[in-house]
């Protein structure tokens, strides 16, 4: 593949929300995936806020880098969407009003019943020379714009949907009558629970040296995943290259492999309980209904997923899951008794195949040196037997921690029981 300016495409989103934390930049990343998909490599990503001067700037960098520059944001009709504008400033570009794009302005908010506003008009202006990006959804266009030879913009929305819709639509076909797309790209994600990345890597290190399929490690909370990329000119001899590979990986990871691509442990569960015919109940304490939020996200699942029991008094405990009063004097509720109690009591009362319960110390306070913060006791109970286990995850990490890993460990357990 080139690698000159012609052929280099970079992504710039545009937004003080996006440096202040306030929402995640989902946009580069779905940006990222579908230049991958066309393959066409891109090099850098920016993020730059709301801020004439620093936009300015920014771009203009850019101008002598990359051949398209992929803009998010700040299309909007509020005083700081300033991105068209600022745009055509620093190309030295008259503003234009563009009859067409006003008129589907109002043509959208007088069906939503909304008057048009002085702030609407700005977004029909555009550089000279610009061609409109028509977005199906909203108010906000967008432009395919080339201000110097070899260069060009193309501006979308901050609105997910409306950026995907116009990018579908329209900025993909001009990239590929422009010729920048090149091959594919095509990736697998497994995915691994209950293994320490750098454990995992150095058993799948000769992997990473590789350069096509390329094999990148990457850790989140509890959760180990292995991204296998190949590029080739056709999805299939890309998928040629990636499928030996991804046997391999499997067969290293054993079983802490739990799935691949869109897969979640919940979404692994519900399918091997549908496959078998059987049904699901859970009972929860430190985790307030995290598993069986889990496992409810998958679609389809209450035809596995029957239901649960919060229990986190001591008293529901007994009333409604049947740990026996003297279990919990002795034991206290965080142990292996009341965990096995919880998760019996839970199939025996919803008439569930299997269950799970889930019984700790989140913190941060509670906790004592026989009973540190971060201890948390699991039961799976099945049509044969019921198993327990514990983790102990520290409390340096916090509450949210010690609460999804427990989320993840309760659902691992039943998976390797099931299979």
């Amino acid at each position: 593949m080139k690698s000159n300016k012609q052929s280099q495409i970079e992504v710039l989103c545009i937004g003080t929300e996006l440096l202040l934390g306030n929402i995640v930049n989902g946009n580069a990343r779905w940006l990222a995936e579908e230049l991958a998909r066309l393959g066409i490599p891109h090099f850098r990503q920016t993020v730059v806020g709301d801020n004439r001067g620093r936009l300015t700037e920014v771009v203009l960098e850019a101008s002598k880098r990359c051949r398209v520059l992929i803009c998010t944001g700040g299309l909007g009709p509020t005083p700081d969407d300033l991105t068209t504008e600022t745009l055509a400033a620093a190309f030295d570009a008259p503003l234009e009003e563009r009859s067409e794009v006003l008129a589907d302005i109002k043509a959208k908010l007088d069906v939503r019943g909304r008057p048009m506003a002085a702030n609407n008009c700005k977004q029909a202006l555009l550089p000279a020379g610009a061609t409109v990006l028509s977005n199906p959804l909203g108010t906000a266009p967008g432009m395919i714009w080339s201000p110097l030879p070899n260069f060009s913009l193309l501006t979308f929305p901050g609105v997910p949907a409306e950026m995907q819709a116009m990018w579908e639509q329209t900025a993909v076909p001009w990239l590929q009558k422009q010729g920048l797309t090149s091959g594919i790209f095509r990736s697998k994600l497994l995915r691994f629970w209950g293994i320490a990345e750098s454990s995992l890597a150095e058993q799948v290190a000769p992997f990473l040296e590789q350069q096509n399929p390329t094999v990148a490690p990457y850790a989140g909370r509890g959760e180990v995943k292995l991204r296998v990329t190949a590029w080739a000119d056709d999805a299939a001899a890309a998928d040629a290259l990636i499928a030996p590979v991804e046997q391999q990986l499997r067969q290293i990871g054993g079983n802490y492999f739990f799935g691949a691509d869109s897969d979640s442990l919940a979404s692994v569960v519900i399918a091997a309980l549908r496959q078998r015919g059987e049904t699901l109940a859970v009972a929860e304490s430190c985790t307030s209904g995290g598993v069986g939020a889990a496992l409810g996200a998958v679609p389809g699942a209450s035809d596995v997923f029957i239901g649960g029991v919060i229990a986190y008094a001591n008293q529901i405990k007994e009333q409604l899951l049947g740990v026996p009063t003297q279990t919990l004097i002795s034991d206290g509720a965080v142990s292996e008794a009341v965990a096995i109690a919880m998760a019996e009591g839970v199939r025996r009362c919803t008439g569930a195949d299997w269950s799970i319960a889930v019984t700790g110390i989140a913190g941060p306070g509670g906790g004592s040196e026989a009973k540190p913060v971060g201890l948390v006791y699991f039961a799976v109970s099945g049509p044969e037997k019921s198993l327990v286990f514990k983790r102990q995850y520290g409390a340096s990490r916090g509450r949210e921690w010690i609460r999804g890993l427990s989320v993840g460990d309760a659902l691992d357990q039943l998976r390797l029981a099931l299979t």
